[in-house]
């Protein structure tokens, strides 16, 4: 196991106010522009892609904070450098990235869903383009203090197969869907993800 004190310090911090920076409020009012910019032009499209993407990493970011209740571990942890951890995981910083990170790379998308790029469906395309970037770039974040792979095992291919390609998979087919097909997917994540916020972290106290 890599650095499991990182998990205590993750604890130890977790939904704790005395990190807390203004630049949240800042971060905060940027994702509500930018949602709202996009509702002014009509782009539904863009924004069921980007809803769809953060309720899946809410999902998978309570599953993580469950592995570490009943591991003793997460996969990874959030030990220092932000001002508010949400979850052992992810602090507020990465989740408001996170919040408009389907949307914005729903604007890759080209126009006719049927579009093939290097012989491949665009949106599969840009699904495992995206995933990958985002794998890459976190091997920087990795090798920094403030978020830590805790298990040898648990790297940047693993979370590219198991974590980011199924976001962005999500959100890049999402973005094609009927309206009806989007609610009843975004609204359907959005429950179960507040029941399990309520039970796990609320009543129980799990997470």
């Amino acid at each position: 196991m890599n650095n499991p004190q990182a998990t205590q310090q993750a604890l130890s911090i977790l939904r704790s106010g005395e990190n807390f920076q203004w630049y949240v409020i800042t971060l905060f009012a940027f994702v509500v522009y930018i949602y709202f910019n996009e509702m002014s032009k009509g782009n539904w499209k863009g924004i069921a892609a980007g809803l769809s993407l953060y309720m899946t990493h809410w999902f998978f970011e309570i599953l993580n904070a469950l592995i570490q209740h009943f591991s003793g571990h997460a996969l990874w942890t959030v030990p220092t450098g932000t001002a508010f951890l949400l979850l052992v995981g992810v602090g507020v910083e990465l989740s408001l990235m996170f919040s408009v990170s389907g949307l914005i790379f729903s604007k890759l998308l080209p126009a006719d869903p049927k579009t093939k790029i290097l012989g491949i469906n665009s949106r599969l395309f840009f699904a495992i383009f995206n995933a990958a970037f985002f794998s890459i770039f976190e091997i920087f974040l990795a090798k920094t203090p403030a978020f830590v792979w805790v298990y040898p095992w648990w790297g940047s291919l693993s979370v590219f197969i198991t974590v980011y390609i199924p976001f962005f998979l999500v959100s890049m087919y999402s973005y094609d869907w009927k309206p009806k097909v989007q609610k009843q997917v975004i609204g359907g994540l959005a429950a179960v993800n507040v029941v399990m916020l309520v039970v796990f972290a609320g009543i129980l106290q799990w997470i």
